[in-house]
């Protein structure tokens, strides 16, 4: 009974020594699992998220030429996204949901302060990196100036893009706050103030007489209108900015120098005129952080950045 107990006992330990070792495995097989996953998104595709400066059909063929092109230099799958407002590629920067962006120059500085995101490239436009805002009213619409517009602001509707576009947005409203008819959508002297949330619905409200007038990109302008999607017998121009600085593509802050570099070539490189049509580009330059300070101040003057 004695040597049998014994033998029961250490068969007992032996299986229990068994079941702990295959617990440790199956421990060390999470674990390797756990650093499997993590490699594959580490490894996953480069996701580059993109303002609206168009309605989103009208930018998705661009796009998909836009992905092949930088996942072919990347030598990595890319993923571009149009987003359906300038604050939501701001928030997935800021979140790390994608690893680039395009921006607006003011969309760009909210990021910057946000979530440290680097301009690392911008376009050109006649072979210039910048480009102005417009405010535009229908052909057929007697003022011929800002300041005869703003005669009887009353009688005025107006309409600006989004509501974080640079030229859709900020810097007019600074020019309209200035001449005293504008401070907010709720706080004006016009008749209505409305936010069509793209520059081409701007100006196909223009055209078609569904506001009086409305700010616009120049380089978005001019590409609807060479592409026919506006035309420009039916629109005319009554104010213009000084110069502001290109649209930025911006990476987020822990990209390494080698992809930057990679992406820079990519961009410098790229040809394809349905690619720069869609961004109202002649071409692409390097961008940096520094080139965006003026419509960082812009941005604190308007509280829209507190320092």
């Amino acid at each position: 009974m004695k040597k049998g107990f014994i033998l029961t006992f250490i068969f007992a330990v032996l299986l229990a020594l068994a079941a702990c070792g295959g617990n440790n495995n199956n421990g060390e097989e999470a674990s390797n699992s756990s650093n499997n996953t993590g490699d594959e998104e580490a490894s996953g595709a480069f996701t580059i998220g993109v303002i609206p400066v168009q309605t989103e059909g009208a930018m998705e063929g661009a796009m998909d030429k836009l992905q092949s092109v930088l996942s072919e230099k990347l030598d990595r799958d890319v993923k571009v996204e149009v987003y359906p407002d300038y604050n939501g590629v701001v928030e997935a920067m800021n979140y790390d949901k994608i690893d680039m962006a395009y921006f607006g120059p003011l969309t760009y500085v909210i990021a910057q302060e946000k979530s440290g995101a680097k301009a690392i490239i911008t376009q050109l436009i006649d072979g210039e990196p910048f480009y102005h805002s417009y405010i535009i009213t229908n052909s057929e619409n007697p003022w011929g100036s800002l300041d005869e517009l703003l005669k009887d602001p009353s009688e005025i509707d107006f309409a600006f893009g989004d509501p974080n576009s640079t030229s859709g947005s900020l810097i007019p409203s600074i020019e309209l706050e200035e001449r005293g008819v504008y401070k907010s959508e709720n706080e004006h002297k016009f008749n209505s103030v409305r936010f069509t949330g793209s520059h081409d619905a701007t100006a196909l409200a223009v055209q078609n007489k569904q506001v009086d007038a409305g700010a616009i990109d120049s380089a978005i302008y001019n590409q609807l209108v060479d592409s026919g999607k506006i035309d420009e017998e039916k629109l005319k121009v009554i104010w213009k900015s000084e110069k502001l600085f290109q649209y930025p593509w911006a990476v987020h802050k822990d990209t390494d120098k080698e992809t930057i570099g990679k992406l820079r070539d990519a961009f410098l490189g790229i040809e394809d005129q349905e690619i720069l049509d869609a961004f109202g580009a002649t071409g692409f330059t390097k961008a940096n952080p520094e080139d965006y300070e003026s419509i960082r101040e812009a941005a604190v003057k308007q509280g829209i950045i507190k320092e």
